[in-house]
């Protein structure tokens, strides 16, 4: 977990700065590609994934060292191919898992998320799940087990295989020539996101194209079919958390109401989107037909109010890169209550940014919690180390998101769509 923090110690500045020359360059032709809310919304759904991750917040069914020493049949030396074989089967079972993601029920409630946002930009890359609470993925790398990958090769490149998932991200990038038949491109991944029906469910490949050329889910870009982006059953939230478990409690409630009891099991295996007949005639869904003609998801949000959240966010992530510098020295239950105060911060901003009446009470449980930490240690997780007085900061900081909250909650006015860009 500890070297995982260190990683994204380098990772997360580094998006950061691509994502902000995107939107400059976005600006700078005209061609903005970010709005406020939904970026910041990516954003801060891609901070809670990392918190889960670092933590070891889950429950791994099977481990890769596991399966190694039970399947592995040799041992491969760690030279070149050691590392050209464990790339590729990584790969390899990332597309299946992106497969079975797409197809059964249960396991599309870990990557709706990613799929949750209606616009295609670099920070939708960012949305990432802290539903995926059991691990499986390891199972899928029995080839590289039976072949006797070491677990070590293995743990470097599968972050590294995520991280280089990021930049395909993009609609400032057309098609790429003869790259468009060996990797995954931004081309291709557009027409993943899409909700068109010409490209629903195509394109899973995650860093070579090749896995969707061979097993029939590949579909090129067509230039008379523009994508659009996001769920056929809209979030209708910013709230990370909140978008995580939707499609988890859809499936919870269509299983309690269902008479059949082989409903109420098959369900969850069931293709994507199925439902019980019963179900579904009794309480229909609100599901987009004319993906070119439907209402995106927006609230009210003024030029300060943006601003606002925009601080929260920046602070949130300001916080959070502290907490990995010093993840060693903070130790484990530290961490679990840094992390606790870091998820309460995301889920708070982003139900005021829904215009939620309970963000109210959540920020005002944070900034006292949090003001009563700071008087009661004197310092904030070792912050006073580095910053003097920085423990006193803090304790401002949370004064000023209560109040904050409150005002954007009962006495703001002004409506303007969030849907207008950076």
């Amino acid at each position: 977990m500890e070297q995982y923090a260190n990683a994204l110690l380098y990772a997360i500045p580094f998006f950061i700065v691509l994502l902000l020359i995107e939107i400059g360059y976005g600006h700078f032709v005209k061609d903005q590609k970010h709005k406020i809310l939904d970026s910041v919304s990516s954003i801060s759904s891609g901070l809670t994934n990392v918190i889960k991750d670092s933590l070891g917040l889950g429950l791994i069914i099977f481990s890769y060292p596991f399966l190694l020493n039970a399947l592995a049949v040799t041992e491969i030396k760690a030279t070149w191919a050691v590392w050209l074989i464990a790339f590729i089967a990584i790969d390899f079972a990332g597309y299946w898992n992106h497969r079975l993601s797409h197809h059964i029920n249960v396991f599309w409630n870990q990557h709706v998320i990613h799929h949750s946002s209606e616009e295609f930009n670099l920070a939708c890359a960012l949305r990432q799940p802290i539903s995926n609470l059991l691990g499986y993925f390891a199972l899928l790398l029995v080839p590289a087990a039976v072949l006797g990958v070491p677990a070590q090769v293995i743990a470097i490149l599968a972050p590294i295989h995520l991280f280089a998932q990021f930049w395909y991200h993009t609609q400032h990038i057309g098609k790429l020539g003869w790259v468009e038949y060996i990797f995954v491109t931004p081309s291709q991944h557009r027409v993943h996101h899409a909700i068109n029906p010409e490209y629903i469910d195509k394109n899973l490949g995650q860093i070579l194209s090749v896995w969707d050329r061979w097993f029939g889910t590949f579909q090129e870009e067509l230039e008379e079919v523009p994508p659009q982006y996001g769920v056929l059953k809209p979030a209708g939230t910013w709230n990370p958390f909140l978008i995580n478990f939707q499609h988890f409690w859809r499936l919870t409630v269509d299983a309690w109401r269902t008479k059949k009891p082989w409903d109420k099991f098959r369900i969850w295996f069931m293709p994507t989107g199925w439902r019980p007949a019963d179900v579904r005639e009794k309480y229909p869904y609100t599901v987009i037909k004319d993906v070119y003609n439907y209402d995106k998801y927006e609230t009210e949000a003024s030029a300060w109010f943006k601003g606002y959240i925009l601080l929260q966010m920046l602070v949130t992530l300001g916080l959070l890169l502290f907490m990995f510098y010093n993840f060693a020295a903070i130790g484990y239950e530290g961490l679990l209550v840094y992390g606790g105060f870091l998820f309460l911060a995301v889920f708070g901003y982003s139900s005021l940014m829904d215009r939620q009446r309970y963000a109210l009470y959540v920020e005002a449980f944070r900034a006292v919690a949090g003001g009563v930490f700071i008087y009661l240690t004197g310092d904030w997780f070792g912050i006073n180390t580095y910053f003097e007085q920085a423990g006193l900061f803090l304790q401002c900081y949370f004064l000023v998101t209560l109040f904050a909250a409150v005002y954007f909650t009962f006495f703001e006015k002004e409506t303007v769509s969030s849907n207008l860009a950076v």
